[in-house]
């Protein structure tokens, strides 16, 4: 078996919302392998959003973000402040990043939900026919002005 190595580059957050990025893999031939998490592609750090989203809030509250092209819906909430969990940090193990797509011109535009993800959603408190998880939604310019809604 291959021996990890956390690469020392990418492998250091300060902040919880943003977990280990990469990890190179050297395997027993001396071969090595950068293996990236593909839940974190569209993460640039810095980089301002330009596609616009609405989170209504459990108040009916809406709050205006602003998301990066490839950017999954919770990452942008996080980054944002606004109050969707993501206890797994988007390794589609949990509920807690539950959300409804209120538009429905916007959930046919979206992949259908994999498997994995409708077991989950069968799991989830007050789940509805517009439910997905917001780790499985990625923002591209095709959804500007999607609006979504915390349970």
């Amino acid at each position: 078996t291959g021996k990890m190595i956390r690469n020392p580059l990418t492998s250091i957050r300060s902040s919880w919302h943003k977990p280990i990025r990469d990890v190179i893999m050297l395997k027993p031939n001396k071969e090595t392998v950068l293996l990236t998490s593909k839940r974190n592609h569209g993460d640039h750090s810095d980089e301002p959003g330009t596609i616009p989203v609405k989170f209504i809030l459990k108040d009916n509250t809406i709050q205006d973000t602003l998301a990066r092209e490839g950017e999954m819906a919770l990452r942008l909430a996080q980054r944002h402040g606004i109050p969707m969990e993501g206890a797994c940090e988007a390794s589609l193990a949990c509920t807690t990043c539950h959300c409804y797509v209120e538009d429905e011109e916007f959930w046919d535009l979206l992949p259908e939900a994999t498997e994995t993800e409708e077991d989950l959603l069968d799991q989830a408190p007050f789940l509805e026919m517009n439910s997905r998880l917001g780790c499985q939604i990625i923002i591209n310019q095709e959804l500007s002005g999607i609006r979504i809604r915390l349970p």
